[in-house]
């Protein structure tokens, strides 16, 4: 560990150390809020056709469900800032449980949507997710931290469209007819929210060093009040801020609304029945398994090798491939191509995104939460703009899909603008040598043992 009690290197069977014990409780964490925050999606056609949902009606779903996530990303960050993650996550991952639950209480068109709206509030615990992750490991591998968390929390995106299915087959074998089995499988991820949320307030810690309320911490950390609100504005000016903002809604923005209509999408495209077209939209999830990971690790490395400027160029590298291989798949016809085509333009989706967040720690050190809200807020502007497109009667899916990858190789440019001082990149190589002769001297021991 460095100085500051971050953690240099990744155990990942280790559950002994408050850095681990936090890595492992906010990705899984993460995983079942995703898994609450899309487990309708998978059932949509079924529910589709039981409240009579037109084109329309199910793009203002779609809208909902990420619109809320904006706001409650800004208001989340902030808390963390304030309060700690721990509480943050507790509170979060309880009371967004309740509407998870809830959504099957809905017999119309307004109450589904209402719901829905609810339900997207949950999608805020990856930012709780990202400060945990960035207060607890340090620069030699935050990137990778980061990353790792985040993507196997994601993984609840498409293990969702997987196993939604079959839960609500599990219910029909009960005895349940179809409009009650839907219904019945939402308690599913909503009791498994409430049992994590215990489980988070038990295990984790704010800090190395210990929970917010019982310790002193470093100004860096807890910066007093009017401080604290200095920073969050400085954080709002800062152009680098925006431009990622805008990069995270051009990949997890799309990843977002790739959730919500890929079931959706194969079934009516391909003409696939519901448990083939989940299994099949389950795939761009599953991507999350690695591919975030890989983007965090080889955003670590490039920082490593060419400082924070690696970092932004492999991240613009990475969003402009997966503009162009969302811009492939929106083209292919023939499944078995098309299947190809999602399993790759995942791939860079993900990897672009754990780029993201191996760059947003270096933006603001007195503002985690703040600049990691406001990114990650972004990534929900980017699903509700795209949700517009799908809600249009006149635009088939196909190019809708089109348009967006258009729109992602645009975006991929704006990585020019993400750029560091001369003292920023000094103040990183300094922070990222004392975090690597730290994990020398951990891997001493080890060495002198064998030989």
């Amino acid at each position: 560990m460095n100085k500051l009690q971050k953690a240099t290197s990744i155990r990942l069977f280790s559950f002994g150390t408050p850095q681990m014990r936090a890595f492992h409780m906010s990705w899984i964490a993460f995983f079942l809020c995703f898994f609450g925050w899309f487990g309708i999606a998978p059932l949509m056609p079924l529910i589709r056709e039981e409240l009579g949902l037109t084109k329309s009606q199910i793009g203002n779903i779609i809208i909902a469900s990420v619109a809320i996530t904006v706001f409650a990303r800004l208001l989340v960050g902030w808390i963390c800032d304030k309060y700690g993650p721990r509480i943050t996550y507790t509170y979060l991952l309880i009371l967004g449980a309740i509407p998870v639950m809830g959504i099957g209480l809905s017999n119309s068109y307004e109450t589904f949507l209402a719901f829905r709206l609810a339900i997207g509030a949950i999608g805020a615990a990856f930012v709780v997710t990202q400060y945990h992750t960035s207060v607890m490991f340090a620069p030699n591998v935050v990137g990778t931290a980061n990353a790792t968390s985040a993507g196997w929390g994601n993984l609840g995106g498409g293990v969702t469209q997987m196993l939604m299915p079959l839960i609500f087959a599990g219910f029909v074998a009960l005895g349940f007819l179809d409009h009650q089995a839907w219904r019945w499988a939402m308690v599913v991820p909503g009791l498994a929210m409430m049992l994590c949320g215990v489980l988070y307030y038990r295990y984790t810690t704010d800090f190395p060093e210990g929970n917010i309320a019982d310790i002193i911490k470093p100004a860096h950390l807890a910066p007093k009040k009017k401080k604290g609100k200095g920073a969050f504005y400085k954080a709002l000016k800062d152009s680098r801020v925006w431009a990622l903002f805008l990069i995270y809604g051009a990949c997890f923005g799309i990843e977002l609304t790739i959730n919500n209509v890929a079931a959706i999408y194969f079934h009516d495209h391909f003409r696939l029945d519901l448990k083939t077209a989940g299994l099949i939209a389950g795939l761009f999830g599953l991507m999350n398994l690695f591919a975030r990971s890989a983007g965090g690790f080889f955003g670590d490395k490039a920082g490593i090798k060419w400082g924070l400027r690696g970092r932004v160029w492999l991240l613009g590298a990475l969003l402009l491939l997966e503009g162009l291989t969302l811009i492939l798949f929106s083209q292919m016809a023939i499944l078995s191509l098309a299947i190809g085509a999602l399993v790759i333009f995942s791939l860079f989706t993900q990897m672009a995104e754990g780029a993201t967040f191996a760059v947003v720690p270096f933006i603001n050190k007195k503002a985690v939460g703040a600049v990691s809200g406001i990114v990650g807020a972004g990534g929900n502007v980017g699903a509700v703009m795209a949700g517009f497109l799908f809600k249009s009667e006149n635009l088939p899916y196909q190019q809708a899909l089109l348009i967006l990858g258009i729109s992602v190789t645009v975006v991929s440019l704006l990585a020019l603008v993400v750029k560091f001082s001369t003292a920023d990149e000094k103040a990183a190589a300094h922070e990222l040598e004392s975090a690597l002769a730290s994990r020398e001297l951990e891997l001493a021991p080890a060495y002198h043992l064998k030989k």
